[in-house]
């Protein structure tokens, strides 16, 4: 059955996108990014927190590839938006912080994409504040373009997307389409 018959909103967003990455692809992508971060955390058990809702498909598939590799995990998540189901971003809001300490611990973050980096370089530095020795990003996809917070960058990409909105794979088209096992983007 298709997963968009009930959604006739997005079933019309796909109908006017492109397929970017199907899964595949994207499994492919995790899987690369597995071997660096585990050669990056030898030794040591950092915390991986989850940026929700979107980084959650790409986070457990992150995070099962690392096991695979030895690599052990404490998992927490967060969930600060600026988005809210539009499709231009806003105000940061927190919904939810990590209970886990960060102070003198190695933390990964794993979201979904990194597109001008405002979201991610609140966060980095809210975990910085909360004395995290070290802060690095994972990230599913990055978008290319010129206009990322200075300072920002993703220590671990999967793939690169083109400055267009984009959905599927956590990655949401006004609240739904998170769990499309794709990358789409909308055509201009």
């Amino acid at each position: 059955m298709d997963a968009t018959a009930n959604n006739p909103e997005l079933a019309a967003a796909l109908a006017r996108s492109d397929l970017l990455f199907d899964r595949t692809a994207l499994e492919r992508a995790i899987a690369r990014m597995a071997a660096p971060i585990r050669a990056d955390y030898a030794g040591e058990v950092p915390v991986f927190l989850t940026v929700m809702h979107g980084g959650l498909p790409f986070a457990a598939q992150l995070a099962m590839e690392l096991g695979a590799l030895g690599l052990d995990l404490e998992f927490d998540y967060l969930h600060a938006t600026r988005y809210r189901g539009d499709t231009r971003g806003a105000d940061l809001v927190w919904k939810h912080r990590p209970a886990t300490p960060l102070r003198d611990r190695r933390v990964l973050l794993a979201d979904d994409i990194l597109d001008e980096g405002h979201t991610l370089a609140a966060i980095r530095d809210w975990c910085r504040e909360q004395g995290a020795r070290e802060v690095r990003i994972a990230a599913l996809a990055v978008k290319r373009h010129d206009r990322c917070v200075p300072g920002i960058a993703a220590d671990y990409v999967g793939v690169e997307v083109p400055d267009r909105y984009v959905f599927g794979y956590g990655m949401d088209y006004r609240e739904q389409g998170r769990n499309l096992p794709a990358i789409y983007a909308l055509r201009e």
